[in-house]
């Protein structure tokens, strides 16, 4: 049973990265369920089996990438290094793998608007664990004296995601040399501010 159930996970995310690719490409008001199963390697049929459509498609996508982005964050702030070292890191591990693929396309900003509508839900509960994940870290970086908070953690920590979302929006979704540009200026403002 068990291997079962792993086939079907690795399926599932054979879907996601292919609709990832797909949405990339032609945008997600522009592509079919026809398109996605085509970009899997499946039938049509066979993609039902997995997914209610592509909307449920792409609620999956930004849940997974919210699951992938906080693994990351956590990894990356726990490593070693100074203070603005380790948000750079976080901050470029919260973007993940998918960002320059997203920056890049001509339907980026197509693909942001999904996860700010469609996905909603999926975003803010994933937004909730990125800010949990950089709040634990501020708290044990207060705690052990190589920080100085003068506000809550978690207010802190909703402050730095509304940063990085900011990165990304402002009316137009910037190229990503630009993009990281801005994730390291943010990083060495934050962390000259909290550097005890």
């Amino acid at each position: 049973m068990r291997d079962e159930t792993d086939k079907e996970s690795i399926k599932r995310q054979a879907v996601l990265q292919a609709a990832f690719g797909v949405f990339a490409q032609y945008g997600f008001a522009r592509t079919s369920m026809s398109d996605i199963a085509r970009a899997a390697g499946m039938s049509r049929p066979a993609l039902y089996q997995y997914f209610g459509g592509k909307e449920d498609i792409a609620r999956s996508l930004v849940a997974a990438f919210y699951g992938e982005a906080t693994a990351a964050v956590t990894e990356a702030l726990s490593g070693q290094g100074t203070v603005t070292e380790l948000l750079q890191a976080a901050f470029r591990a919260k973007s993940g793998p998918g960002m320059e693929a997203l920056l890049s396309s001509p339907h980026g900003e197509d693909m942001l608007e999904v996860s700010n509508n469609i996905a909603a839900a999926e975003a803010q509960e994933g937004r909730k664990t990125l800010v949990a994940a950089f709040a634990a870290w501020l708290e044990h970086m207060d705690r052990s004296g190589r920080i100085r908070l003068n506000d809550a953690p978690h207010a802190l920590a909703d402050s730095m995601i509304a940063a990085l979302e900011g990165a990304k929006a402002g009316g137009r979704a910037p190229d990503y040399p630009t993009y990281l540009a801005h994730l390291d200026r943010m990083a060495r403002l934050f962390g000259a501010a909290l550097t005890a």
